[in-house]
C-alpha cells in the first residue's frame, strides 16, 4: 500500500452502506464515497413507505452520517464516467476524482428510455429516491385535489405487484376510490414465483380491485395516461415503470467487461477486466454464480466485498463469494400482509408482515447505532 492509498466506493447502496458501517479508520488509507444524495432508500421498505406504513425517514440511510462515523469523505454528485489510464472518475459539474482502488455499488434503473413518452410522463420505481419523491408529490396532488387517484404499473414481476398492491392501499386508507392497472406485455405473471406465493398474490390483486392486463405491449405514454399496441388507451394520473432492471448506461463507456451492461466480476467481485475495479450488488454480474437482482445478495457480500478491497491494496490474501442457492423471499402485500416465497405451500398472513418488518428494521438499526464520528 502505498503511504496514502485511495480507495473510491461508487454509489451508497447496500453493500457499500455496510461497507462503511464496519469501516475504522486507518492511517494509511483514504476512502471516499461518491453518490448523487445524501440519503440512500432501503428497497425492502420502499413498498411499505408507498402503502403508508413506514415514514420517509424511515428507510432512508444517511450517507452523510456514515461516512463521517467511518472518518471517510462525501462526495456529493454523480458519477459519470472512468479514466482508467489516470486512475479517476469523472464525476458532473466536479474535479474528477482519483482512486488507487474502486468498487461500484450503483444498483440498477427500471427506466425504459425508449418507450415514448416515458421520460417525460413517466416514473421509474428505481432509482428509489426519486421514485419516493414523486410518489410523495402525487399523493399531496390527490388530497389537494389537483390529481385523479389512477395509477398505471408498466411490469407485472415481484415489485410491479409489490408496488401497485401498496400504491392502491395507500389510495383507498387516504379516502380516495383508486383506479389500478397492471400491464404485462407476457401472457402470465410471476411465473418465477412458487405456486404457494403466486397463488396469494393473485388473489391479493383480485381482492384489491386491482386490473391484470397480461399480453399487452405499452405503444407510448402522455400527460393523460397510456396507449397501449392495440389502440386502447388507460387514463392515468402516475404512472410507474417497473418492467424489468436496466443498468446504468454509462458502464457501456467504461471498456470494463460487462455482461448484458453489468460489470462482470469474478468470485472475488473483482473486475475480470480490471485488477482495481470492483462491483457489488445489482450493478454487479456474478461470472462464476449468477443469481437474479435480489438486495439479499449485497447484503451477504458486503463482508467479503471489505475484506477484498484491502487485499487487493496491500497484497493479501482475496476470499470468494459464494452466494446462497436458495433465500427467502418476502413479498408485501400493500395492507400488513405479506408472502413468503421459500417452499410449495402457502404461506401468507399478518404474522409473515410482522417477520419481515421485524427483518427489515433490524437492518435499518445498524445505520442508526453509529461507531462514534469519526471526523468532521
Amino acid at each position: 500500500m502505498s503511504p496514502r492509498a485511495h480507495l473510491v466506493l461508487i454509489g451508497g447502496g447496500h453493500a457499500h452502506a455496510l461497507v462503511l458501517r464496519g469501516m475504522r479508520q486507518r492511517p494509511d488509507l483514504s476512502v471516499t464515497l461518491i453518490d448523487p444524495a445524501p440519503r440512500a432508500a432501503y428497497s425492502g421498505m420502499l413498498p411499505g413507505f408507498i402503502a403508508g406504513h413506514y415514514p420517509r425517514a424511515a428507510l432512508e440511510i444517511d450517507l452523510a452520517r456514515l461516512t463521517r462515523a467511518a472518518g471517510a469523505r462525501f462526495v456529493i454528485g454523480r458519477a459519470e464516467g472512468l479514466d482508467r489510464a489516470r486512475r479517476h472518475v469523472l464525476v458532473a459539474g466536479q474535479a474528477p476524482v482519483p482512486y488507487d482502488i474502486l468498487s461500484l455499488d450503483i444498483g440498477i434503473t427500471s427506466d425504459l428510455p425508449d418507450l415514448p413518452g416515458f421520460d417525460d410522463h413517466a416514473v421509474p420505481a428505481k432509482p428509489l429516491g426519486h421514485f419516493a419523491d414523486r410518489w410523495a408529490g402525487f399523493l399531496a396532488g390527490v388530497a389537494a385535489g389537483h390529481a385523479t387517484p389512477r395509477v398505471v404499473v408498466i411490469g407485472a414481476g415481484v415489485a410491479g405487484v409489490e408496488l401497485a398492491l401498496a400504491a392502491r392501499h395507500r389510495l383507498a386508507k387516504g379516502g380516495a376510490a383508486p383506479e389500478l392497472t397492471l400491464i404485462e406485455a407476457s401472457d402470465e405473471i410471476l411465473h418465477d414465483l412458487r405456486p404457494g406465493a403466486r397463488t396469494a398474490l393473485l388473489e391479493a390483486l383480485a381482492r384489491a380491485g386491482i386490473a391484470l392486463r397480461t399480453g399487452s405491449r405499452v405503444a407510448r405514454i402522455g400527460p393523460g395516461g397510456v396507449t397501449l399496441a392495440d389502440g386502447e388507451s388507460l387514463p392515468a394520473a402516475f404512472v410507474i415503470g417497473a418492467a424489468g432492471a436496466r443498468p446504468q448506461g454509462w458502464l457501456a463507456e467504461t471498456g470494463l467487461a460487462l455482461t448484458e451492461g453489468f460489470v462482470t466480476v469474478d468470485r472475488t467481485l473483482r473486475s475480470v477486466s480490471d485488477p482495481r475495479v470492483f462491483a457489488a450488488g445489482d450493478c454487479a454480474h456474478l461470472s462464476h454464480a449468477p443469481r437474479p437482482k435480489a438486495g439479499v445478495f449485497a447484503v451477504r457480500e458486503a463482508p467479503i466485498l471489505a475484506r477484498n478491497l484491502i487485499a487487493g491494496l496491500t497484497g493479501g490474501r482475496m476470499r470468494a463469494y459464494r452466494p446462497q442457492r436458495r433465500y427467502l423471499k418476502l413479498i408485501s402485500m400493500g395492507e400488513k400482509r405479506a408472502a413468503a416465497d421459500r417452499q410449495a405451500l402457502r404461506i401468507e398472513g399478518r404474522w409473515v408482515w410482522h417477520w419481515k418488518d421485524r427483518i427489515d428494521r433490524g437492518f435499518m438499526r445498524r445505520f442508526q447505532d453509529l461507531p462514534p464520528t469519526g471526523c468532521p
